[in-house]
């Protein structure tokens, strides 16, 4: 009788800088993910303005996109949305490096470091700070994430553009991924509205065109520990 070892599976955090960033960048992903039988962790950096009616709003969209991809875990860091940047740099990875500590992922998705949002920029820079080898030795993979809105709008300069080098076919997903994007009811309109339905099934296809399937997400590669 011949033993085969099983496939060891992944335990993937998404670090999203808004709830639907996830399902922007990499919804498709993490539902393939989740079907392969991997741990996926969300963790949300900001929040809206407590005193608002929109809060609790957000706070069920965020409950019901958390029960749809079926997220192992959930994390907030409840920072002001759109002021990150109040927030020192030691603050910040003091608090992202305690949930990665505790989710202990060997697979990382971050923005993508040149979005034109400060928020994300600030977001990735702390991040990437909790992905040193010697203190973070589960993390065995890094990439970062196409957001539409925010990375197609990057000034057009080499070091700001994403150039993704790996692709993943979510045709199975994909309509999954409109589903739960429709949860975020303030963040999706009619094109030529960036976040529109088209507009996202159309990068789809374009990925997917580039990689030779119907529909895929791109992300770069920015470091792999074999």
């Amino acid at each position: 009788m011949v033993y085969k070892e099983k496939p060891m599976l992944n335990r993937v955090l998404i670090v999203a800088v808004h709830p639907d960033d996830e399902t922007l960048g990499c919804g498709g992903t993490l539902l393939k993910h989740k079907a392969n039988g991997d741990e996926i962790h969300w963790l949300i950096c900001t929040q809206a303005d407590p005193n608002s009616d929109f809060y609790q709003i957000r706070a069920q969209e965020i409950e019901t996109v958390s029960k749809m991809y079926g997220f192992n875990t959930l994390h907030n860091l409840q920072l002001n949305t759109m002021q990150v940047d109040a927030y020192s740099m030691s603050e910040l990875v003091s608090k992202i490096s305690e949930i990665i500590n505790k989710v202990k992922p060997n697979i990382l998705y971050l923005p993508f470091k040149g979005d034109v949002h400060s928020d994300h920029r600030k977001i990735f820079e702390a991040t990437y700070s909790c992905t040193k080898s010697f203190r973070y030795p589960f993390i065995k993979k890094i990439y970062m994430v196409e957001t539409l809105s925010e990375t197609e709008f990057a000034p057009a300069i080499n070091e700001e553009n994403f150039i993704p080098n790996v692709f993943v076919d979510i045709s199975e997903f994909m309509n999954k991924k409109i589903k739960i994007m429709k949860v975020f009811k303030s963040e999706i309109a009619e094109h030529p509205f960036p976040r529109s339905e088209r507009n996202l099934r159309a990068l789809a296809t374009f990925r997917g065109a580039t990689s030779g399937c119907e529909y895929a997400e791109s992300f770069m590669l920015l470091k792999e520990i074999q």
